[in-house]
């Protein structure tokens, strides 16, 4: 490794390059605490390409996975493989496999299948009492928008094959502040995911199981809550196995009790036709349309394939989206006609039954029996997507705190079970919370789970139409047409203002932990900026600026610590420019570096250093150093890059890519698209 330039600039002709770096201007940093001190220009020739591991005559190794520290070499025992198993996690032989862990089709669209086909649950009663007998038909119009998300989600997963969802999505396409918007709105849909899915399987207890746990129900919905905090502080995570065989499960009960109910009405349909003759709620148009609002709770879920795409094989992640549209397009509609032939629609709209319809019909028509495995079944599956939101809620502040949108202490772990616990102990106290101050209330809980879930719809197909504009050159095997983005995102639209306009209450409690979460978030991009203002008020009086101000100066040094790479293989200075400006506007640093990966020395290019040069003394709060690297750019490179410097893949820029590229982006790691 060869550096040139210490401290301050100076003419420099690197004889092995026939580079000259040019004497830069005499700017004197003084005591100003934003100085960021001088760029370097770094050649390295012999970066490493070691692998983590490696056989060591028949001694164990220790190596890093998933910061999880493994041994090779030695044989675990029979506990501690049971255990691993039990917290869901792979032996070191299948974590060190990249192809042995990912997921096929029916896992993967098992895993996201519990949770959209667990709406299935709530959704026919839910959406009866808003549309009456005219659900079926809000249900279609749902499934028919779904069609077109299936398409939204297949175009930016293929272009953007990484996990994140639509916080991800954004934040490869916008600025990091309306990613850490979108993850906000995927935070609080996880929240409502979690509060009704608590409540509707207590709902299905009572309803199905015990009957006298009524008078308990709030405790219980707090309790279900509080087991899955304990079971994720342990370590227990999502399984694929556990996680196919309650979607097998699950699956064969919706399909029992929705083809016995439509058989039921061919056998007897008095009470189908009387049901179809019952009066509109309002009027059919304004039925329709508010059935269809309420109706989009029966899709939530759909985004869920996304946020672990990059676990999917290739190929499979648009599998999983259309067995999930397959599915709620089957059942949803299909469970609300065969209810109308089985339970009056009188009897639907009541609170004790809208949230556990599918038991009321499995004990109708089958008996007590019937009626416990639709109870079992339900209670299973609820509590799975109770997980499924604590799983997903850690994942996601996991990664919003390594990208610094959230205190670092979000990710300290409890030293034995290696769980973050400050996410889990604050998820499980404001979901409780927005059970209690909401009173269980299952309606206005699945109004605040659509609004959010709404939301993030939305906020994903616009992600879908900047990919398409700012990113076009992005190589992706699916393309969502425009007029097909623009219908989708509409309609999302148009669910939300109903949804509103249905239950105006929804606001307040939407809005009461939105603006919470917001301002935690957007209070992390800010905070230099509230420093500075702290240490302008604290400069007008001596004695507390060298106490307090110093301690502060500290601080913001220490929070701008961390170094950015932007990769560049040009030289145009509009480009280089663009990428800082984007640094300066959306990372907490005083450090960027541009590395410029060559293969041989005559392709670095000719104008590269001095324009480098240039740009460090034009924006002196932002130290610019200048790393070139012999090599081919690829994903293995950019590993061992960001081991040599030890920056992590997440603080890696790349302009986009163009159509020739020859990887994914999925594959280097969380490196972040950021210029056109």
């Amino acid at each position: 490794m060869t550096t040139y330039g210490s401290g301050a600039r100076a003419s420099i002709n690197d004889e092995d390059s026939g580079y000259l770096i040019s004497e830069g201007s005499s700017l004197d940093p003084g005591h100003d605490w934003e100085f960021a001190g001088v760029g370097t220009v770094v050649k390295i020739d012999n970066l490493l390409t070691d692998q983590e591991v490696e056989d060591s005559e028949g001694e164990p190794v220790k190596i890093s996975i998933n910061d999880e520290e493994y041994v090779y070499g030695k044989e675990e025992s029979k506990f501690a493989q049971l255990w691993r198993r039990i917290r869901g996690q792979q032996t070191p032989k299948e974590a060190h496999d990249p192809d042995h862990h990912k997921l096929g089709q029916f896992t993967a669209t098992a895993i996201a299948g519990n949770d959209i086909t667990s709406s299935c649950l709530y959704v026919a009663g839910v959406a009866t009492i808003a549309a009456g007998k005219y659900t079926p038909i809000s249900l279609l119009l749902v499934c028919i928008l779904l069609y077109l998300f299936r398409s939204v989600y297949s175009e930016v997963g293929s272009a953007l094959p990484m996990n994140g969802g639509t916080y991800t999505a954004l934040l490869n396409t916008t600025s990091k502040a309306v990613g850490g918007l979108a993850a906000c709105l995927t935070l609080l849909s996880y929240t409502a995911t979690a509060v009704i899915s608590a409540a509707t399987a207590t709902d299905y207890f009572i309803n199905s199981l015990w009957s006298g746990m009524s008078e308990y129900k709030l405790y219980a919905s707090v309790g279900i809550l509080f087991i899955f905090a304990l079971l994720n502080l342990i370590g227990l995570s999502e399984s694929a196995g556990v996680a196919a065989v309650i979607f097998v499960v699950h699956i064969s009960i919706l399909v029992v009790v929705t083809t016995w109910g439509i058989v039921h009405i061919f056998i007897d349909p008095s009470l189908f036709i009387e049901n179809l003759h019952a009066p509109p709620v309002r009027n059919v148009p304004l039925d329709i349309f508010f059935g269809f609002c309420s109706g989009l709770l029966g899709v939530t879920g759909f985004e869920t394939s996304a946020n672990y795409i990059e676990e999917q094989k290739d190929g499979v992640f648009p599998k999983t989206l259309r067995n999930m549209w397959v599915a709620v397009t089957i059942f949803n509609p299909l469970i609300t006609l065969a209810s109308f032939g089985i339970i009056p629609i009188s009897t639907i709209v009541q609170p004790d039954v809208s949230s556990a319809v599918l038991s009321e019909m499995g004990g109708r028509l089958g008996g007590k029996y019937l009626g416990y495995a639709v109870g079992i079944d339900a209670v299973l599956v609820l509590m799975g997507s109770v997980l499924t939101s604590y799983v997903g809620v850690t994942g996601l502040c996991r990664r919003m705190t390594l990208d610094r949108c959230l205190p670092q202490v979000f990710i300290h772990e409890n030293p034995i079970t290696k769980t973050p616990y400050v996410i889990i102990s604050l998820f499980f106290v404001i979901t409780s919370s927005l059970y209690v101050i909401t009173d269980g209330n299952t309606e206005t809980l699945a109004g605040v789970y659509t609004v959010a879930f709404i939301s993030v719809m939305s906020l994903f197909a616009l992600g879908n139409m900047l990919l398409k504009y700012k990113r076009g050159h992005i190589p992706r095997e699916h393309r969502a047409p425009w007029p097909a983005a623009m219908i989708a995102l509409l309609g999302v639209l148009v669910g939300m203002l109903g949804s509103i306009i249905y239950d105006p209450d929804i606001v307040k409690y939407f809005a009461i932990y939105f603006i919470v979460t917001v301002i935690l978030v957007f209070s992390m991009f800010l905070r230099i900026r509230i420093m500075k203002v702290i240490l302008f008020f604290l400069s007008k009086t001596p004695f507390l600026d060298r106490v307090i101000g110093e301690y502060i100066r500290n601080t913001a040094k220490s929070i701008k610590n961390q170094s950015i790479i932007f990769f560049t293989k040009t030289d145009d200075l509009g480009v280089l420019n663009k990428a800082i400006l984007y640094v300066r506007e959306n990372e907490l640093t005083d450090s960027l570096k541009l590395v410029h990966v060559y293969e041989s020395d005559d392709k670095i290019p000719v104008n590269l250093i001095n324009h480098v040069t240039v740009l460090d003394h034009i924006y002196p709060k932002l130290r610019i150093d200048l790393v070139l690297v012999r090599g081919r750019f690829c994903p293995h490179v950019v590993i061992s890059i960001a081991k040599r410097l030890n920056i992590p893949q997440n603080f890696m820029f790349i302009a986009c890519p163009g159509k020739d590229f020859p990887e994914k982006i999925g594959q280097f790691g969380g490196v972040r698209v950021i210029t056109h």
